[in-house]
């Protein structure tokens, strides 16, 4: 081979291979766009993840689905995900629980940390101790002396083993000296269902998925769980300002895909979700349904995830919390 025909075939490879990777790497993938969340339809994570997906859809021209693989605290929605499409038209409305709960109390099918790659940070917001109107309980202190008096008779629900509303219960446990009862559920409507059926006794919910309910009087909120009371339940306090200081125990959802999405799809996603989280529109119904958006790099969600994971596992093993 001469030398002018050896720099010709190496162009024409040169060209081809750019071809390939450009189409490897095309964005957004020319394919419906999953969104998958961990937990049932009515839930706070589904709310948000549909205000999200719309905008999203809008803005990108490509149609955004919401896939509910509930289940497990999330952990199937996660485990499914980090085995899942590669190509980045799948990516997954992580919550707090199966990023950085659940390794600490479980032995799981996938690491979120090797098998998930960040992509920005969702929402933020605290949880709202509620009460079922029947229970006649109308205070948190109230609800700490019925606890204290009927010691393993007073249940809870949550989102599953390992979620944010399993760890507020327990540690709550744990700083009131009270032996409440964890009643595990697949997301926030189905146990919300079973409060307002009075089939459990309690929830640290979520306030979108309750707000109705508290507002037409079935539920009675009785404190939330950030260290600053949320503006629309202004009169409600924190466990922190209700004898119990230092109480925090907030909920969070950020966008992760699988790690072997390629990099350069992961940035395209963290700048199209960081448009739609920035979005007036969408920040108002974020925040209608007490939801704060935040949006940030990749790598603060990467060290932000990091230091949560540190921050439960020294609470789960102090406190001597299990899954079950």
């Amino acid at each position: 081979m001469n030398t002018r025909h050896f720099i010709r075939s190496c162009a024409a490879l040169a060209l081809s291979l750019t071809a390939v990777c450009g189409h490897a790497q095309e964005f957004p993938p020319k394919k419906t766009i999953t969104m998958v969340v961990g937990f049932a339809a009515g839930g706070a994570a589904d709310t948000a993840a549909r205000i999200i997906a719309k905008k999203l859809g809008e803005n990108i021209g490509a149609s955004v689905v919401i896939d509910n693989r509930g289940g497990a605290g999330g952990n199937i929605a996660h485990q499914f995900a980090a085995n899942g499409p590669t190509d980045g038209s799948t990516i997954l409305f992580g919550s707090v629980g199966p990023l950085t709960i659940a390794p600490h109390l479980m032995k799981l099918p996938y690491d979120p940390v090797k098998d998930l790659s960040p992509i920005t940070m969702g929402v933020n917001f605290p949880n709202v101790l509620v009460v079922h109107a029947g229970m006649g309980i109308k205070t948190f202190a109230d609800f700490i002396a019925y606890a204290k008096k009927n010691p393993g008779k007073l249940d809870f629900a949550s989102t599953g083993p390992g979620s944010a509303s399993h760890l507020a219960g327990e540690l709550m446990n744990d700083m009131a000296g009270i032996d409440t009862v964890h009643i595990p559920y697949k997301g926030g409507a189905p146990a919300l269902q079973d409060l307002l059926g009075g089939r459990v006794a309690s929830y640290y919910s979520t306030l979108s998925t309750s707000q109705a309910y508290i507002e037409n009087g079935k539920l009675i909120p009785l404190a939330s769980t950030g260290l600053q009371r949320l503006k629309s339940l202004s009169k409600i306090p924190t466990i922190a300002e209700s004898g119990y200081p230092g109480f925090s125990a907030t909920n969070w959802y950020a966008f992760v895909a699988s790690s072997k999405v390629p990099t350069a799809i992961l940035d395209r996603w963290n700048q199209e979700l960081v448009k739609v989280l920035k979005s007036p529109d969408v920040v108002d119904q974020l925040n209608s349904h007490g939801l704060t958006p935040q949006p940030g790099t990749r790598d603060e969600l990467a060290k932000y995830i990091a230091k949560e994971t540190a921050t439960w596992g020294r609470v789960i093993r102090e406190r001597k919390i299990t899954g079950e």
